[in-house]
């Protein structure tokens, strides 16, 4: 069994994953970096703009494929990779514990701001161009979706990254 961190962006993911997993003594995996990897070291924003979502999506859907067959791993999906049916199929098939970060839509936005990389790294994935608005609409699209894969919810809007991996560990 592998531990899933599932959220939106901003959520911490990846920075909790990286400390959950050190604290558990197992690899992280990043399902964003894989699938950067796969497209030859372009950005999601550029496989975005230059392959379409639905490309990127395929990617995705192979990159959870891929690491749904992990045991004992940490991995941060993508914020979107639950969307797809398959890709919600495969993590319930692994039988994988699968944590929900939730976080407050502001708290998101500030996070989201504060990373020097998002602007080449990130795209916008409305026509509302990627701020406060995009994101409390796509949480209202997809935490039913998060909510139905997951297996715990942490509401991590308030915590540190540490404080976070105390949590988790208690939930497993």
């Amino acid at each position: 069994m592998s531990i899933v961190l599932i959220g939106y962006r901003g959520s911490g993911k990846s920075t909790i994953g990286k400390r959950l997993a050190d604290q558990l003594w197992q690899s992280f995996v990043d399902t964003d970096e894989l699938i950067v990897r796969k497209a030859e070291g372009r950005t999601i924003k550029e496989i975005f703009e230059t392959e379409g979502e639905p490309r990127f999506r395929d990617l995705e859907s192979e990159v959870v494929r891929e690491v749904g067959l992990l045991q004992e791993h940490v991995i941060a999906l993508g914020g979107g990779a639950l969307v797809r049916d398959e890709n919600r199929k495969v993590l319930k098939d692994a039988g994988h514990k699968v944590i929900y970060l939730k976080c407050d839509p502001g708290v998101l936005f500030q996070r989201i701001q504060a990373d020097p990389d998002t602007a080449q790294t990130r795209p916008a994935l409305t026509n509302l161009g990627g701020g406060a608005e995009e994101i409390r609409k796509l949480l209202t699209d997809r935490e039913p979706i998060y909510r139905q894969a997951m297996t715990a919810e942490l509401e991590v809007t308030h915590l540190t990254p540490e404080d976070a991996v105390v949590y988790i560990v208690r939930l497993l």
